[in-house]
């Protein structure tokens, strides 16, 4: 297993957890010094706010918890490729690093996706640089889709 499975897993217990509660299946890490700090996950249905996706949500908790020299050693963890909205927060936040396991482009093609990006080409576009890792256990991430998602 590498360093990086664990923690993908987690990210999936939690997606499976939000779909469990009515809301689509992601889930989210902030991994500091090799120990989760925070979890969260999706929301957008159970709180009517199309903003509550489990990225945006733990980097927005992890800004008001943590110090900026925290936030430099911090990695985020998550159960699908963040979305523009989401590496947006991750950018801004100065987070250095995002873990992901499954891709956008899987999400798009089993979920429809209306807008699909790679996270990697859109953090090419800032002035510092944010590391891209995955996906990692993709076809374990996506089985988490396949189920939540209805078949067209």
């Amino acid at each position: 297993m590498t360093e990086h499975e664990g923690f993908i897993r987690q990210c999936l217990a939690l997606a499976e957890e939000a779909a469990r509660a009515g809301d689509e299946p992601f889930g989210a890490l902030l991994v500091v010094d090799g120990a989760v700090r925070l979890t969260a996950r999706n929301a957008v249905l159970t709180e009517s706010d199309p903003t509550r996706h489990a990225e945006l949500t733990l980097v927005s908790d992890a800004c008001r918890r943590f110090d900026a020299a925290t936030l430099a050693l911090a990695t985020i963890y998550t159960s699908t490729e963040p979305c523009m909205m989401c590496c947006g927060a991750v950018y801004w936040s100065r987070i250095p690093r995002v873990v992901f396991g499954c891709s956008a482009a899987a999400l798009g093609a089993i979920a429809g996706g209306s807008l699909v990006a790679s996270s990697r080409e859109l953090f090419a576009h800032g002035q510092r640089g944010v590391e891209v890792i995955g996906p990692v256990l993709e076809h374990e991430a996506t089985d988490v889709h396949r189920r939540f998602w209805p078949r067209s």
